[in-house]
This record gives C-alpha cells, structure tokens and sequence, in this order.
C-alpha cells in the first residue's frame, strides 16, 4: 500500500518562495508516475507537475519556470520548489501517485487517474 505524506505548506508574500515535500513508502519509485496537484477554493484539482520513473518532468503551463519537480529516490521524497508565486497559486497542495511501466505521465492527466494520494498542504500566497 502506497502512503503519502505531505509538508512544507505555509503563508507567504506574492514573488516568495516554499519548497513542499512529500514523503512516500510502500512504493518503488521506478514504477510510478508522481504528481503535485493543486485544488483552489471552489475549483477543480489539476495538475501541476509530474516525473515519471525514469525522471522526465512535465509542467502545466502555468508554472513552467517557476515550478520544480523533484524525486529522491534514496529518501523516498517528492519535492516541489516553487519560486515567483503569485497569488494564484494559492490552494490545497496534493501529492499523488499511480502504477508507471513506461506509458504517460505527463501534467495534463486528470486527477481521476492516480491511485494514490496524500491529505494535502495548504498554501496561501498574499500580494
């Protein structure tokens, strides 16, 4: 059974920075595709970023140069370095996960296809 754990959320001015973090077990992480979410008040969860199993990211494209996806395979943790956040960003955080032999994973996919999924980090961005 995989579990996920997220941290790392917090209260921080607009152009501020977080690094969140999400510690996983009962996985191997060469067969997953990992994914940040994020869910804003009254929307709908989307995706942010993914890595897949053997390390290739991909980004929505309203983060791409302000968001990094990382995986430490060896700590077993998922980070995701933010820079640059606006206001926009704000919203509940998640950590997902879900079985990868080699197919997508790429940030368009839907929340409805991952398996695996931590309780969340909220993050507030105030301008």
């Amino acid at each position: 059974q995989v579990r996920l754990e997220e941290s790392g959320g917090a209260s921080v001015q607009s152009e501020g920075s977080l690094k969140l973090s999400c510690q996983a077990s009962g996985y191997t992480a060469s067969r997953y595709c990992m994914a940040w979410f994020r869910q804003a008040l009254g929307q709908e969860r989307e995706a942010v970023a993914t890595i897949n199993g053997a390390g290739t990211t991909s980004y929505a494209d309203s983060v791409k140069g302000r968001f990094t996806i990382s995986l430490n395979n060896a700590k077993d943790t998922l980070y995701l370095q933010m820079i640059s956040l606006k206001a926009d960003d704000t919203a509940m955080y998640y950590c997902a996960a879900d079985g990868w032999s080699g197919g997508y994973c790429d940030a368009d996919r839907g929340a409805s296809s991952f398996d695996y999924w931590g309780v969340g980090t909220q993050v507030t961005v105030s301008s």
